[in-house]
């Protein structure tokens, strides 16, 4: 928090959901919420392509003292959109927590239509946002254009974040924030204002290092940057595996650029 970051959302995909025990995924949670302690808000990652399961992590988010929650479109399945609309409608009917939808077609093929959102908004009051990670600024646009203005758009490609907010987004759940908090909540800040151009100054120093991470799949390259900053060991989970050394050069290159101070 003292860095710019206004929110912390533990158990999302950065932090290698799809491979940790129920148990575990519980423990993260509840350490979350202990450690910010009231601090900011905490969204915890409470998704499964089961909605049974959802909503089992989903009640234990809100029994854990989180703020809302984040659930992401059931990947593998490949519902329609009646089946998100159903999956989602009853995940929001079993908690009071506020729920943010998060749509990442690049890891779960289906997307969710703007107007399955829309039809969610209006049945289910406690949905109050979207995470959007397709970089897709023509939907981001039309979502700002059928949705009430406090329905939180927030973006979830840290590369078209800064578009984002241009075309009506209100901020992002940031990948490269857990590397650079203090930049990307600069930049933010920057849009909110309405300083786009200074926005601009400042994503120019994290574009190389939005590209960096991703060259191989996300958290492999944020692990290997938190363990440049000594925030941690480089260590991923099967199937997941380290970044190769060509990767890791870029990712320096990329932190140097930005400022960064490594170990």
């Amino acid at each position: 928090m003292s860095e710019g970051t206004q929110g912390v959302v533990p158990v999302g995909t950065t932090g290698e959901t799809p491979t940790v025990s129920h148990q575990e995924h519980h423990a993260l949670v509840e350490a979350a919420v202990r450690i910010v302690a009231g601090r900011a808000p905490v969204i915890a990652g409470a998704g499964s392509n089961s909605t049974a399961e959802a909503i089992e992590l989903t009640r234990f988010a809100e029994k854990a003292g989180a703020d809302g929650i984040l659930s992401t479109v059931p990947y593998y399945n490949k519902p329609n959109q009646a089946g998100i609309f159903e999956h989602f409608r009853r995940i929001a009917e079993a908690t009071a927590l506020p729920v943010v939808l998060y749509t990442v077609p690049g890891r779960t093929v289906v997307d969710i239509d703007v107007e399955t959102v829309c039809r969610l908004r209006d049945a289910c009051p406690n949905i109050v946002g979207v995470k959007d990670a397709t970089g897709d600024m023509e939907k981001v646009s039309f979502e700002r254009l059928l949705l009430d203005e406090d329905f939180a758009l927030l973006s979830g490609d840290d590369t078209s974040a800064l578009g984002f907010n241009a075309y009506g987004g209100d901020g992002a759940i940031s990948v490269t924030s857990n590397v650079a908090p203090r930049l990307c909540a600069q930049m933010q800040a920057a849009c909110a204002a309405g300083e786009f151009a200074l926005a601009l100054q400042i994503e120019r120093k994290l574009t190389r290092l939005h590209k960096s991470l991703f060259v191989e799949p996300n958290p492999a390259g944020v692990k290997y940057a938190a363990s440049r900053l000594g925030l941690m060991r480089n260590e991923l989970r099967s199937p997941l595996v380290p970044v190769s050394q060509a990767t890791a050069a870029l990712i320096d290159a990329a932190m140097e650029a930005a400022g960064l101070t490594t170990v």
